[in-house]
């Protein structure tokens, strides 16, 4: 996928070490439970891969044309826990501190919706993070999503300061009706 300022693509060898360092970033990790370790970042990029393979969709790699190979990843996954709104599509983003604020995650994103809604056929795409993840909720809204209801995360522990999200949600109808005609 390409948008003015990116390309969203397939992971490759060399997104490898760039992407355990942005896992190990703590600004970058700050609304998850933990950095990553190398282990941990590797796997994830094998579970990448998998996802591809197995739905025809995942996390892209992002390269920011004239600036930099891999900025980090966009893109859609199926989540892996059950809750109220599951069995769902989400719509997900993690880039490096030197791409933040300049509008990057937002393109991607929407080029990711587009790809869901029109070549996946999806009727549905949700997002959700830690209510105090200003960012990403800016994020969602500029590309056109609603704040749905909050929910305890299944994957962590009950009282983990991180537990509580806030979830979006965006449809097919919506998502058209934000389109120019």
């Amino acid at each position: 996928m390409e948008t003015t300022r990116l390309i969203l693509r397939r992971w490759c060898e060399e997104d490898i070490a760039p992407f355990v360092e942005l896992n190990k970033d703590p600004r970058v990790m700050q609304y998850y439970p933990s950095t990553l370790t190398s282990e941990q970042s590797v796997q994830m990029v094998e579970d990448i891969r998998k996802h591809f393979e197995e739905y025809g969709f995942g996390l892209w790699a992002v390269e920011i044309k004239d600036q930099t190979s891999f900025a980090g990843f966009i893109g859609l996954t199926v989540p892996q826990f059950t809750a109220f709104f599951t069995p769902c599509i989400e719509i997900l983003w993690r880039l490096a501190t030197p791409y933040w604020n300049q509008g990057y995650a937002s393109e991607g994103a929407s080029a990711v919706l587009d790809f869901g809604f029109d070549e996946c056929n999806l009727k549905q795409i949700v997002s959700f993070t830690v209510p105090s993840n200003i960012a990403s909720r800016r994020v969602m809204e500029k590309i056109g999503m609603s704040y749905i209801d909050n929910f305890d995360h299944p994957g962590l522990p009950e009282n983990d300061p991180l537990q509580r999200h806030v979830l979006y949600s965006i449809t097919r109808s919506e998502w058209d009706g934000l389109l120019p005609n």
